[in-house]
């Protein structure tokens, strides 16, 4: 099963390879990692998809809870919340369906270049899944995207 979870630490050198380094350890798969200070700069936020069982998230979050620099874990698919990925793409311009697609998901022409177009889109992971599922792979020439953030409601 996929979990996000969330981890506040310490905004030092090395923290982030501490945390990475607990998942290779013990042989954890992280799907998506995104990092960056909060309204305190002294802190950042951390948020992570990883899969396994309860048991075995449970684990990590108490490993995670271990770490010197670590100051909360969250694990937010066990809470209501809000999650969010951003996806920058670029397809070929010539596209047919393009302006069908932007309006089926509300996505954003954001440039438009040498018969390239760049789009953006935000919404949960298996959404940004099916918006670039739309395309076929000949049209798409970049796929970008941010990992997974998330807050409890």
């Amino acid at each position: 099963m996929r979990h996000i979870i969330t981890v506040q630490l310490e905004n030092e050198s090395g923290a982030l390879s501490r945390v990475s380094g607990l998942f290779s350890a013990r042989g954890f798969n992280i799907e998506s990692l995104t990092v960056a200070a909060t309204n305190d700069a002294s802190l950042s936020r951390l948020t992570l998809v990883t899969i396994g069982d309860d048991s075995i998230i449970e684990q990590i979050v108490k490993q995670l809870n271990k770490l010197v620099d670590v100051v909360s874990v969250l694990e937010l698919t066990a809470q209501k919340h809000i999650e969010r990925e951003l996806l920058l793409l670029k397809v070929k311009s010539d596209n047919k369906k393009l302006t069908e697609i932007l309006a089926k998901y509300s996505a954003k022409k954001l440039a438009e270049t040498e018969g390239i177009t760049t789009l953006e889109f935000t919404d949960k992971s298996k959404n940004i899944e099916k918006f670039i599922g739309e395309f076929n792979l000949d049209d798409i020439v970049e796929v970008s995207r941010t990992g997974v953030t998330g807050v409890i409601l």
